[in-house]
């Protein structure tokens, strides 16, 4: 069997040195990098650098590429829209392809209900947009998210999300009427309480969020990502979740599902809200919707989207051409190759030897997911808990040393996270998960 990944030079080689040299004197610090080389080339579940390394993915781009780097239709797609038109902008001159998308989108998203879809360029520019059109149809303007919550870096989203650094550290003040509350964490519940209870002191703190703070007749929407990505891939029971949405239909209040890292096939099922059997009011899409092409969407219930006079939703480069074909592309392969029911079979796979690990190493304290997205908490006790963000970094970048790209999340800097291409195959699979058993063998007995 041929090994996938071939590690040829010590990270970086030397032609990723020179070209770090170049980044560190012409690109600001901020922008974080997890892997310190630079890809040369992509293919599938297979990355190259500039030295001619070859790495395993296990990060997709930060779940952005669940149809894999370069699938074929997407790419003659694209080359077929160059040929024709590349950005004529909607908001000038209309163009069949972004039309064609809101109607796919419509169709496979949650309910059977009349929708409409805007298309946008990232995740945070859909949240954004979801706030907005929440505010206008309701006429409320407080907006609730969730602790350990990610919504993005602009300042609505950032306003939303739920980790100080790096994040939102000294970039304040933050947009106003935007509040937190509790979401379950099952791993780090109060000693003794059972999964149902804590389900329910956070729905309790809700309730009472609404007599103490703010009422629920001034408020908008609640935003919930239906398995926390940054956060740590939690994820919550489907009482939890429908909990939620029902005190959303009782007072009025848009439920959103941020489903920009949950969707498309990543969780075994098109969208994570279809596994806890709610129907989003809206829904905020990005990342893998276009194979890494940058777009995003916002879909929700017509009457809401048309909230919003003429020209106070958009953008210049809201919906490219080239983003549409290419997510086009990517829900026919979504379809096509039953990608969610691969993303189940993945997230077996894995979690079968998460557990195993759980019970081989002390460090190894939780491990969950859903579907293809999966994680791994470690900790310095199993008794207290401590998180151990340092065993986390030096587990990741032993991992890249040897050929396999792997990226980390939570609130304490202590969670590997999988968020693999699903279409990897079984052999690439098997030889990145040996590869983090034997880095796990090494730091952690």
């Amino acid at each position: 069997m041929k090994k996938k990944s071939l590690m040829k030079a010590q990270l970086p080689g030397p032609v990723g040195k020179l070209l770090m040299e170049r980044r560190e004197r012409h690109v600001p610090r901020g922008p974080f990098n997890t892997a310190n080389t630079f890809v040369s080339s992509g293919r599938g579940a297979i990355l190259t650098d500039v030295d001619g390394n070859r790495f395993i993915d296990f990060a997709g781009a930060i779940g952005s590429l669940n149809a894999g780097h370069c699938p074929d239709t997407v790419v003659e797609a694209v080359k077929e829209q160059l040929d024709r038109y590349i950005h004529p902008c909607f908001h000038v001159m209309m163009y069949e392809p972004y039309i064609e998308l809101a109607e796919k989108l419509n169709q496979i998203t949650p309910g059977n209900h009349h929708k409409k879809t805007l298309l946008l360029n990232s995740g945070a520019e859909a949240v954004e947009n979801a706030i907005k059109i929440a505010r206008k149809y309701t006429g409320r303007k407080a907006v609730i998210s969730f602790e350990r919550g990610f919504h993005g870096r602009t300042y609505m989203a950032m306003s939303l999300t739920s980790k100080v650094k790096p994040y939102k550290y000294e970039f304040g003040p933050f947009v106003g009427e935007t509040y937190k509350m509790n979401y379950p964490y099952y791993y780090r519940k109060p000693e003794g309480m059972t999964e149902e209870e804590h389900d329910m002191m956070c729905i309790r703190n809700l309730e009472t969020f609404f007599l103490s703070e703010v009422s629920a007749e001034e408020t908008a929407a609640i935003i919930m990502e239906p398995v926390q990505g940054e956060g740590g891939f939690v994820v919550p029971s489907k009482l939890f979740v429908k909990k939620v949405k029902e005190i959303c239909d009782k007072y009025g209040i848009l439920f959103i599902a941020d489903e920009v890292q949950t969707g498309f096939g990543r969780t075994g099922k098109m969208f994570a809200s279809e596994h806890f059997d709610v129907i989003p009011d809206i829904i905020t899409m990005s990342k893998s919707l276009a194979a890494g092409f940058p777009i995003s969407a916002v879909t929700g219930r017509a009457e809401v989207m048309d909230a919003p006079g003429v020209g106070e939703i958009g953008g210049t480069f809201g919906g490219s051409p080239l983003g549409c074909v290419a997510a086009l592309k990517v829900i026919e392969m979504m379809e096509t190759d039953d990608l969610p029911k691969r993303a189940a079979f993945i997230g077996e796979k894995i979690m079968s030897v998460f557990h195993r690990w759980t019970e081989t190493y002390d460090a190894a304290g939780d491990a969950r997911g859903l579907g293809a997205m999966t994680a791994l908490e470690l900790v310095k006790d199993r008794s207290t808990k401590a998180p151990d963000k340092e065993l986390t970094q030096r587990i990741i970048q032993a991992c890249i040393q040897k050929g396999l790209v792997i990226m980390g999340a939570g609130l304490y800097g202590n969670v590997i996270r999988v968020l693999s291409p699903l279409v990897i195959s079984e052999e690439e699979l098997d030889e990145g998960l040996n590869i983090l058993e034997a880095v796990m063998a090494e730091l952690c007995s």
